[in-house]
């Protein structure tokens, strides 16, 4: 397998879909590589700007898709968004139509990736959608193993059309997790690949998919990321607690950090989350270690990180319903393969702290002690 040539730490971003869904246009697009300046986001590494699905027109007689009339130019607005010092990404998939029915790539795939090039694009969210009953149910029906090896066959195929472009652009599988992506989606040319299926602004789904990447850390690394789908921070009632251990944990996971909230509206403390840069930093760390959840006591969850140099992030996760923890976690450094006392930073408080065998910890409903400690033998 070649080296990877982008995404050699987890991508970071927006996109459009979490707040615009199918009302993004060319203007929104602009604007927004506007506010990851503005608010600071792109100091702290959000460089992609990534337009979702409904830009799409029709094709023409020569199988040229052309934008619709809410993106007259998309060079252009590549153009603008990379005069920023940002990258732009845009989505298709491999059926007849996309998820909201506008035109797919289904025999137009080397046509499509040369004109993503020529245009200045720099990450394709590929989104498999119609091509389960265009393809899959349609010449294999009833046979789930010929299923998955046309779905390879036509990730694969976007794979090689991407790279005979020459250009270095980031290849995202959105597939929900079929057929274990972690398993084939890198020698296909995948950069990272989605674990699950959709995330929704809710305690209860993003504590379900962050519970679904236990026992995939061994399959990321440098060039190619577990995906437990896009961040949901700001997004929908998630209590502030519940937002900081949202993104704590994609942080943990070397997950892609694609925000999707409303940037123009975006409240002081959820621009504190999203841009708090020691926390982001666990999540680019050059070692490209996933955490690993170590174990779990009643309704709390340890998970560690292994990061470059020897450092190392625990990360202990409330998940029980109750409004205030009643009774002390005891943090068990020996299940860690740890051996206390030894000193850590909390890197939501910025608070230095210690930490031996045993400690009592209470930590609210919801919420998340993170803490780096320097050397995590």
């Amino acid at each position: 397998m070649p080296a990877p040539t982008v995404a050699l730490t987890p991508p970071m971003g927006w996109n459009s879909w979490n707040y615009f869904a199918g009302k993004v246009t060319d203007k929104d697009i602009r604007d927004s590589a506007d506010q990851i300046v503005a608010s600071g986001m792109k100091d702290a590494g959000y460089i992609y700007v990534n337009i979702d699905d409904t830009w799409e027109g029709k094709r023409d007689e020569n199988g040229v898709l052309h934008t619709n009339e809410k993106f007259p130019d998309m060079k252009a607005l590549a153009d603008y968004v990379h005069s920023k010092g940002l990258k732009i990404g845009i989505y298709s998939g491999p059926g007849t139509k996309t998820c909201a029915g506008y035109e797919g790539s289904l025999g137009h795939e080397e046509q499509d990736a040369k004109m993503y090039a020529e245009w200045g694009i720099d990450y394709l969210k590929y989104d498999l959608c119609s091509f389960i009953p265009d393809v899959m149910h349609k010449q294999a029906p009833n046979d789930e193993a010929a299923q998955m090896r046309l779905m390879h066959a036509a990730y694969e195929k976007m794979g090689k059309a991407l790279k005979a472009t020459g250009r270095p652009i980031v290849f995202s599988l959105c597939q929900y997790g079929w057929d274990s992506p972690w398993e084939w989606a890198p020698a296909l040319g995948g950069n990272s690949w989605r674990t699950t299926g959709d995330i929704e602004a809710k305690w209860d789904s993003m504590y379900t998919i962050l519970s679904q990447q236990a026992g995939l850390e061994k399959y990321a690394g440098p060039g190619h990321w577990n995906d437990p789908d896009m961040l949901e921070v700001g997004n929908g009632k998630l209590s502030l607690a519940e937002n900081r251990t949202h993104f704590t944990m994609w942080a943990m996971l070397s997950a892609p950090l694609l925000a999707g909230n409303d940037l123009p509206h975006m409240k002081p403390e959820i621009k504190d989350i999203l841009t708090n840069k020691e926390v982001i930093a666990l999540d680019q760390d050059k070692l490209g270690r996933q955490a690993s959840r170590v174990y779990s006591d009643g309704e709390v969850d340890v998970w560690l990180k292994h990061l470059s140099g020897g450092a190392g992030a625990i990360a202990i996760l409330n998940a029980g319903s109750d409004r205030v923890s009643t009774h002390p976690f005891h943090l068990s450094l020996t299940r860690l393969g740890l051996h206390g006392p030894m000193h850590a930073k909390n890197l939501w408080t910025g608070e230095d702290v210690e930490i031996r065998d045993d400690m009592p910890i209470e930590i609210k409903s919801h919420d998340v002690l993170l803490l780096k400690v320097a050397a995590a033998k």
